[in-house]
């Protein structure tokens, strides 16, 4: 496992005795510094994957070099070396974004331990932010987060489409990112330089969205003092996104249907007929075809926007890109809200992969940002994300017993629920300590880290603070 180390401590003979122990176990390109000014400078020339410090050293201490090398790099992950004495203040590193502490005197094996933990997750850190921007660069579409098969077709697909005239029409459940589909078609078309106007037809009362769409004269009806410019006039020569189009009213359909036939419409209270020259693009979330066969929505406006169909999958159909795109939002958040969190813990991605998010990737992002704004440390924990309380959560998922699962999905289920529920209670009663809550509840402790494991709990986030 490659990396660069840099090691700190004003203790030469422990200097000589770090380098030692993990040169020959491990093949790190290792530099060493006993004053942690220099050793800045150093990181500042020459950035390291992993930096290992002392907690207590004259001129500046573990915790302003923590701090500094962070802020320089928020990427590289900071172990710090403590005596018990002072290992209150250990805590506090990790809070300040210290990936680990190791008290003196340690042994070997948990000094490697720990260093490997260390930069097996400073490379994924890494790796994930190369494979985005390999994504961005690829594909094109940096809002757009999917390395899934599903996700890679539409990129291609997307790649295929956008330079083209064809009407599209996207489908899909809530919160799967059609718009943010419609976006990048219109990015990458011939039309990018002009407007992609966004009307979405549930926000707008049937009576006011004709006008809104085409537009009206002056004197067209009460309170229309003055002529109005419609939508469709504003996004001439560029993209008309018809948000949620399954819920437009009979009647503008039929306008509708004129203008993507026609290329023509008419102002409110208008006789003269007016041209638009638009790519349009569609979404909603509903059945067009059972309601063309409810009479609530034309067959023929159906076939018009359906030249080009895209079926956008629900998010429990690619649990592979939850960590991706819960990374994504977690590194947009974190800098929206200025907070200091680089990381999600694999407890807390443990829970979101197993939760079936009927909101999708709107949801997870609103789960995420969400724990950003509550999160006390670096890396996303279960708690931040507050899931256990929400109506949506994945303990009342688990918990609930829908009509006609199998008696032996319904009791796993009802397992894991009393399971989740049971060894939070406990660990809040024992501030997190492991050996007291398997005491208290009468189960041998490696059985309790075990249950702990499967339900995606992180006993730290109960530790007495």
């Amino acid at each position: 496992m490659p990396g660069r180390l840099l090691i700190v401590d004003d203790e030469k003979d422990m200097l000589a005795l770090l380098r030692r122990m993990i040169a020959e176990e491990r093949d790190f390109e290792i530099e060493v510094e006993n004053d942690p000014r220099r050793a800045l400078a150093r990181f500042r020339e020459k950035p390291a994957d992993l930096v290992l410090t002392d907690l207590k050293m004259p001129g500046m201490d573990g915790i302003a070099l923590l701090e500094a090398v962070k802020s320089l790099r928020p990427d590289t992950a900071v172990i710090v070396l403590t005596a018990y004495a002072t290992i209150e203040t250990a805590v506090e590193a990790t809070r300040k974004g210290a990936f680990d502490y190791i008290t003196k005197p340690f042994r070997r094996d948990r000094l490697l331990l720990t260093v490997d933990k260390a930069m097996h997750w400073q490379q994924m850190v890494r790796e994930n932010l190369e494979l985005r921007k390999a994504l961005e660069v690829k594909e094109g579409f940096a809002s757009l987060v999917g390395a899934s098969p599903v996700m890679r077709r539409i990129f291609e697909r997307i790649r295929q489409v956008a330079p083209t005239m064809g009407t599209v029409l996207i489908t899909g459940p809530s919160g799967t990112g059609k718009e943010l589909v419609a976006r990048a078609l219109h990015r990458h078309s011939l039309r990018s330089a002009k407007p992609m106007i966004t009307v979405n037809c549930t926000a707008i009362p049937s009576e006011v969205l004709e006008s809104e769409l085409f537009g009206h004269v002056k004197g067209a009806f009460t309170g229309a003092w003055k002529e109005k410019r419609g939508l469709v006039e504003e996004a001439h020569e560029g993209t008309l996104f018809l948000d949620e189009i399954g819920d437009l009213s009979p009647h503008l359909q039929t306008k509708l249907l004129r203008l993507l036939q026609e290329g023509e419409y008419k102002p409110v209270g208008s006789n003269v007929t007016r041209k638009a020259d638009l790519r349009f693009i569609a979404a909603t979330n509903h059945d067009l075809k059972a309601a063309i066969r409810e009479k609530r929505f034309r067959e023929d406006l159906f076939y018009r926007l359906n030249v080009i169909h895209f079926e956008l999958p629900p998010l429990r159909e690619r649990k592979e890109d939850i960590e991706l795109l819960s990374r994504h939002f977690l590194a947009k958040y974190a800098a929206v809200n200025r907070k200091p969190v680089s990381d999600i813990t694999p407890e807390a991605l443990a829970v979101l992969q197993a939760y079936d998010f009927p909101g999708n990737v709107r949801e997870l992002e609103n789960l995420i940002e969400r724990g950003v704004i509550f999160s006390r440390g670096p890396r996303l924990t279960v708690a931040d994300l507050q899931m256990e309380g929400s109506a949506t959560s994945p303990a009342e998922a688990d918990a609930a017993e829908p009509a006609g699962l199998p008696f032996r999905e319904a009791k796993e289920r009802a397992i894991r629920h009393f399971h989740r529920r049971y060894i939070r209670r406990l660990l809040e009663e024992q501030g997190g300590n492991i050996s007291r809550a398997a005491e208290a509840a009468g189960i041998q402790r490696q059985y309790l880290h075990r249950l702990i494991k499967e339900a995606g709990i992180e006993p730290t986030e109960f530790k007495t603070r």
